[in-house]
């Protein structure tokens, strides 16, 4: 592992306009930690690699890998229809059409809840109308998930129960949450809490209930595709708009620990981390298509072989977190900002240095 070469790449994803990022690679026995750029934009204070960031959607691992040991415990059955469990927050045929299967892999065609909570995003996925004006306006609202839940199964369905290729979508998720809360008998952020985080040694990571961070954090700038300008501070955020779908704290550390005792089968049954790995393409919130499982993502690296993980995006925080299959090799890393791309005329996001700089970080991370 080149350790000077995983901390220059780093430093020039900063240098190409990213306030800050932290990472961790692992190559066998071997692990390095680095930093770049600043945790506060005003004062200068610089970024640390055991910093708590928001992770977004990498919890939706978690929230899977607790949905199948309730499965092993036959608590719940992949393929029984979601309206069996929870009939009253997804009524009528689609009830009894998608099941918790198509819930975990974004097929059930349930659309996203966030334009809805969010109106100032209805315009969605056409970004140069939207405005980030609901963001700010939502900082400290606390939301029911059940309020939220009603909001996409409200929407007009974005594909068929079952289809291919299937939608990203929070909704799903939430309805996880509530189906975990259901048959365990706490709520589903204290269940994962209480069977994945504290079980697991991850000592940096909480589903947090107060909008303030607690421990050594950054403050995490969103720019909407420039829209705020300069970008704002959401460090302080209620996050119950997301819950057990995207709420996730972490540390890049963590995220590579989960991931390894995930692959390592050491968190879910081999039958269970099996069907998890059981991949079709879903539509992400970008346009772009991903091969994903059940709450994993696959990628595949010319040269370099596959890769499980995920990653996640909240205001002003992201995340990725990749493990090669042999468990050999992994990277996470973690960002202080998010959504830097500009707009072209016709509303389309343009391509950055940042994010070149990210792919290459990741390109030398990944091939150890």
């Amino acid at each position: 592992m080149n350790i000077e070469k995983l901390q220059q790449a780093l430093d020039r994803v900063h240098e190409a306009g990213l306030a800050g990022i932290v990472a961790e690679v692992r190559q066998d026995e071997e692990s390095w930690e680095g930093a770049a750029g600043v945790a506060d934009i005003d004062t200068g204070r610089p970024m640390v690699p055991r910093m708590r960031l928001r992770v977004g959607s990498v919890v939706k691992t978690l929230t899977t890998a607790a949905v199948m040991r309730q499965c092993e415990a036959g608590e719940i059955d992949l393929d029984k229809p979601i309206g069996h469990y929870l009939p009253r927050l997804v009524p009528g045929e689609r009830g009894a059409t998608i099941t918790v299967r198509m819930l975990l892999g974004h097929t059930s065609g349930l659309a996203d809840y966030l334009p809805y909570a969010y109106p100032s995003l209805r315009a969605m996925p056409v970004v140069a109308e939207t405005s980030p004006e609901s963001i700010a306006d939502n900082q400290f609202t606390r939301f029911d998930p059940v309020e939220l839940i009603a909001m996409g199964v409200a929407a007009p369905p974005v594909c068929a129960p079952g289809g291919s290729p299937g939608v990203y979508s929070n909704t799903g998720y939430l309805l996880l949450g509530q189906l975990l809360e259901l048959v365990t008998g706490i709520d589903a952020e204290r269940h994962i809490t209480d069977s994945i985080i504290t079980p697991l040694g991850l000592t940096g990571s909480e589903l947090p209930t107060d909008p303030r961070l607690e421990g050594l954090h950054p403050k995490m700038y969103e720019n909407w595709f420039g829209m705020f300008d300069p970008p704002r501070d959401f460090s302080v955020f209620d996050m119950s708009w997301v819950g057990p779908a995207a709420s996730l704290v972490s540390t890049v550390a963590d995220m590579n620990r989960f991931f390894a005792l995930l692959l390592a089968g050491e968190v879910v049954s081999p039958s269970s981390l099996e069907q998890m790995q059981q991949t079709h393409p879903v539509i992400a919130f970008d346009g772009s298509t991903v091969d994903y499982g059940l709450g994993l993502h696959r990628t595949q690296r010319p040269g370099l072989g596959t890769f499980w993980g995920h990653d996640g995006s909240a205001w002003g925080a992201g995340a990725v977190s990749m493990t090669s299959e042999d468990g050999r090799r992994q990277v996470s890393l973690a960002v202080n900002e998010q959504r830097w791309n500009r707009l072209d005329a016709s509303g389309v996001p343009q391509p950055h240095p940042i994010d070149l700089a990210l792919l290459e970080f990741l390109g030398l991370a990944m091939a150890g």
